[in-house]
């Protein structure tokens, strides 16, 4: 079955970094852009970043650009989120998804458009 898990997280000071990486199974990994999204409790949902199933395009948030970065490895079939400069305010459950279209020509922002989903990691950010 697809398993999406991820993995990174923890406590960081302010202005410090984290890498987070999301190893994918159960499916055709190299076929699927991925994005991560992030969460905070009682709050929606929030669209950080994408990259394209090729890693050749990524999209990211306003509120994380110059600072976040997605990357992928198609041959361990993982997706990673460097996170630099950390800020209190990131501080939420990080989570990895699928697309749900295969080799899909546009990144998507919307949780909707994704399908599987890892059960996320804790970033903690103290100021």
């Amino acid at each position: 079955q697809v398993q999406l898990v991820e993995s990174g997280g923890g406590l960081v000071q302010a202005g410090g970094s984290l890498r987070l990486s999301c190893a994918a199974s159960g499916f055709t990994f190299n076929n699927y852009n991925m994005g991560w999204f992030r969460q905070a409790p009682g709050k929606e949902r929030e669209f950080v970043a994408a990259i394209y199933w090729s890693g050749g395009n990524t999209y990211y948030a306003d509120s994380v650009k110059g600072r976040l970065s997605v990357s992928r490895d198609n041959a361990k079939n993982t997706v990673y989120l460097q996170m630099n400069s950390l800020k209190p305010e990131d501080t939420v459950v990080y989570s990895c998804a699928a697309d749900r279209g295969l080799r899909s020509s546009y990144l998507s922002l919307s949780s909707y458009e994704y399908n599987y989903w890892g059960q996320g990691t804790q970033v903690t950010v103290s100021s």
